[in-house]
């Protein structure tokens, strides 16, 4: 299978010459900052993105804090999941980088030694990107547009063919979506473990946050006020 893509008058290589085209016509600093973004950058926005919207669950709280700190958990653990899956397929299909076999290609990063389907970037990517998807539709949905335009860079460097990346983006959400499951049943209990610690509580539910996702603080000058009011009454 190592001859998949060696004829040019297919439409997956049309399609890499047309998208890394546009490297030789882009200045020489864009095509190093879309090196960066591709190879670092989109990797590095989408952990961000990931615990950004943990602190945003951790403060809100909630009787629901522990399920949705678990699906965000899962995130990071489908991507490395899909990357070890993706070891034996990259093995069995054992297809050389695109530049292997064509000429003409502008090659923006160098060192790519490896076997070219699928790739790991597309597929770290969309994993987590519908793993968060699966805890915050908001969330996920800028996730998934990173991980499009991390396909996108890894076509446009010239390091991978097209298929490569469709073929990242489904193993990423088939891993995300299948498992996921799975993952809730067993993240969901040992999260729930960790907010009854008194050490790592912190990292399930903002201090001072209560189960109805109210601050315990407010609670206890409603409870003061309240109880001020019920003795005037008495009175």
């Amino acid at each position: 299978m190592a001859g998949l893509a060696e004829s040019g008058s297919n439409p997956d290589v049309d399609l890499l010459y047309d998208i890394n085209g546009l490297a030789k016509d882009a200045p020489h600093w864009f095509d190093k900052v879309m090196e960066y973004v591709g190879e670092y950058g989109l990797l590095l926005a989408m952990v961000l993105l990931v615990l950004w919207c943990w602190w945003g669950v951790r403060k809100r709280g909630g009787d629901n804090a522990a399920s949705s700190v678990a699906a965000l958990v899962w995130a990071p653990l489908a991507a490395a999941v899909a990357v070890l899956i993706n070891v034996p397929i990259r093995g069995f299909v054992e297809r050389p980088r695109p530049f292997v076999d064509h000429q003409g290609l502008d090659v923006l990063v160098d060192g790519k030694t490896d076997f070219s389907f699928v790739s790991d970037h597309a597929t770290l990517t969309m994993a987590m990107g519908v793993g968060l998807f699966v805890a915050n539709r908001k969330f996920g949905l800028v996730g998934i547009g990173l991980a499009l335009l991390e396909g996108f860079c890894r076509v446009y460097m010239g390091v991978h063919y097209p298929t490569d990346v469709i073929g990242g983006f489904a193993l990423g959400t088939a891993v995300a979506l299948l498992l996921s499951p799975v993952a809730m049943m067993l993240l969901t209990p040992l999260m729930r473990a960790v907010e009854g610690s008194r050490r790592l509580g912190w990292v399930v539910r903002a201090k001072g946050t209560g189960e109805d996702g109210r601050s315990t603080a407010s609670g206890a000058r409603s409870e003061r006020s309240l109880g001020t009011e019920e003795r005037d009454l008495a009175a």
